[in-house]
């Protein structure tokens, strides 16, 4: 019997995030859009204007019998430079921050254990930045977000300059989690 569950992260561009974690066993479904901010139904213009408040997000819609809350974490954790805030690489902007938006209190205490295990760990040696917030509303980005790597990869420069090198680092690393 499934047991789905939601997950709301952000860690750069969320055309990077999706492209990991749609690979995850046990991920049912992905939503690139914008948490965390102040505007109704934000843009993607609005968001790349810095003054909404919103990061990019994915909204991971999965099966705990297949993968854990605590799995996608550690995911994420490697997946992204938590250290580096409002920054991922080239994308800089508050948009584009380290982010958690927990859906329950469980996920909020798993959230901050898994956060306090990565400081310990000697994954990063600067400190981490990561918001732990929760989880209000999800405005989903425009359609041409949605599965772009997929969608573009032989299209876009940015696919295969940035995003392939981090899909590459994953499965070499996480090739156990991946379908």
């Amino acid at each position: 019997m499934k047991s789905i569950e939601l997950a709301t992260i952000g860690g750069g561009c969320f055309w990077c995030l999706e492209a990991i974690f749609q690979d995850l066993k046990g991920v049912e479904k992905l939503v690139s859009g914008f948490a965390g901010g102040k505007i109704k139904n934000p843009t993607y213009r609005e968001i790349c204007s810095k003054l909404t408040g919103h990061a990019e997000v994915i909204q991971i819609t999965f099966d705990a019998q297949q993968i854990s809350y605590e799995e996608l974490l550690n995911v994420f954790w490697h997946s992204h430079d938590p250290t580096t805030l409002n920054r991922q690489g080239n994308d800089v902007g508050p948009q584009y921050r380290s982010i958690i938006l927990y859906h329950n209190d469980g996920q909020k205490q798993i959230a901050e254990k898994s956060l306090k295990e990565t400081e310990a760990s000697d994954l990063w040696t600067d400190p981490i930045v990561t918001e732990i917030v929760p989880m209000d509303v999800l405005y989903s980005a425009e359609d041409y977000h949605q599965n772009y790597y997929n969608l573009n990869k032989d299209k876009n420069p940015y696919c295969s300059i940035v995003i392939a090198p981090k899909i590459a680092k994953f499965r070499k690393e996480f090739g156990h989690l991946i379908r």
